[in-house]
C-alpha cells in the first residue's frame, strides 16, 4: 500500500534536485552489492578503512564508474566490522541509500527546507558530520538525512535556517570525519523524527525491518538514480 508520503514524492519527482553531479546521459552507476551473495567481500579487510576504500575505488575503475550506489533495504554483510551494529541481534538492514565516489564530491540539497539538526556523530562506523533537513510537500512533512559529510559543512549551520532546492549543503567526508568509511553519502527519507536529533538510524535489526522501512521509504523516489546503474560481475 503506497502511503500518503510516497504519494507526495511520486507526485513531485520531476522536481528534485540531482543530490550529485551525475551526467545520465554520459556516465553509469555501478551498483554495489554488499549482501552475503558478493563473495569477494570476504576477501577484502573490510575493518580497515584504507583497504575498503581501496575495494570501492577498484570497482569503480574496472567498470568505468565515477560513482557506485545501492543499499536500500539491502541485508548487509559489512557492519559487523563496528561494535556500533552488535548485539543479541545485530544490525544489518539499511534503510537509505549511498552514493560511493570521491572525497569533498559536493552534495546538493534535493529540495527546499529547513536545517532540523545536525551533529557530529563520531563513532566508528556511525554517520560522522550528519545533517537532517525538514520539508513539505502537499502538506506532508517529512525529513532527509545526509550522512558521511565533511566536519566543515556543519561547523556554520543552525537549526532553523533556510536551504534552497540545489544548494551546497555538503561534501563526501573524508574517513577521519565521516565515521571512518570510505567516501560517500548516506541518504535517507524519514517520515517521523520521533525525538531524535542529528541522527536516526540508517540500520535496522531484521525482526524490525517492517517498521523501520515503513519509517524510511525508497530514497531513489528522491534520488532518482537506480534506473542508470550498472550491474557487473564484481
Amino acid at each position: 500500500m503506497i502511503t500518503e508520503l510516497e504519494n507526495a514524492l511520486i507526485k513531485n519527482k520531476s522536481d528534485f534536485h540531482p543530490v550529485i553531479n551525475f551526467d545520465s546521459d554520459k556516465e553509469k552507476l555501478f551498483h554495489f552489492d554488499f549482501t552475503d551473495s558478493n563473495k569477494e567481500l570476504n576477501t577484502v579487510d573490510i575493518a580497515n578503512t584504507n583497504l575498503f576504500a581501496d575495494y570501492i575505488n577498484r570497482i569503480l575503475k574496472k567498470n568505468g564508474s565515477k560513482y557506485g550506489i545501492g543499499g536500500y533495504n539491502e541485508n548487509r554483510t559489512f557492519y559487523k566490522r563496528s561494535n556500533l551494529f552488535a548485539g543479541k541481534e545485530a544490525r544489518s538492514i539499511h534503510l537509505g541509500i549511498d552514493v560511493w565516489g570521491s572525497v569533498e564530491t559536493p552534495v546538493y540539497a534535493a529540495l527546499g527546507g529547513r536545517v532540523h539538526s545536525f551533529a557530529y556523530n563520531d563513532n566508528f562506523g556511525d554517520y560522522g558530520a550528519t545533517i537532517v533537513l525538514l520539508h513539505q510537500l502537499d502538506a506532508v512533512a517529512f525529513y532527509t538525512i545526509y550522512g558521511h559529510l565533511s566536519l566543515t559543512d556543519i561547523s556554520k549551520l543552525h537549526e532553523g535556517a533556510y536551504i534552497t532546492r540545489g544548494e551546497v549543503i555538503g561534501h563526501f567526508g573524508q574517513p577521519a570525519e565521516n565515521g571512518n568509511w570510505p567516501p560517500h553519502l548516506h541518504f535517507q527519507i524519514i517520515h517521523n523524527m520521533y525525538e531524535n536529533k542529528g541522527d536516526y538510524p540508517g540500520v535496522c535489526k531484521p525482526s524490525e525491518c517492517e517498521k523501520y522501512l515503513a519509517n524510511s521509504p525508497n530514497p531513489d523516489l528522491i534520488l532518482n538514480l537506480m534506473q542508470y546503474t550498472l550491474k557487473q560481475e564484481l
